[in-house]
């Protein structure tokens, strides 16, 4: 039996970007406390630096999608099977080219209807106004 019930997502990227994430906050910190700029900004950057680490440990199967994964793959140090393919509404996946359906055609965009006597202008296309 596991030692959770629920699929947490606890997983090798959260964790890795987690731990970045706090040194990052811990430097942004102490470069308030101390009045230093060069602090603040380096922290800023260990926090993004946390986050495309994060993103490529997602992308190369160390993450989670959104949603229930198989219980097979609760484990944290267990790689996601669909990682490769990409996780269909996961914004990470969606950033690098991955997720998406093939074979799906996108959805077309419904026009406000036009009058025949007003000619169409670019402002009327897309606004939610009431004529």
């Amino acid at each position: 039996m596991s030692a959770h019930q629920y699929d947490h997502g606890h997983t090798v990227a959260g964790w890795v970007g987690f731990g970045i994430a706090t040194v990052g906050a811990g430097v942004a910190g102490l470069g308030v406390c101390t009045v230093s700029g060069v602090l603040i900004a380096g922290g800023v950057a260990i926090g993004v630096v946390s986050l495309l680490v994060t993103w490529a440990l997602h992308l190369s199967g160390w993450g989670k999608g959104p949603g229930l994964r198989p219980r097979a793959e609760w484990g944290w140090r267990v790689r996601d099977s669909a990682a490769p393919g990409g996780h269909e509404q996961c914004l990470g996946c969606r950033l690098a080219g991955r997720g998406r359906r093939r074979g799906a055609r996108a959805v077309e965009p419904v026009m406000p209807a036009q009058r025949e006597s007003e000619p169409e202008t670019v402002a009327a296309v897309g606004a939610d106004s009431v004529r």
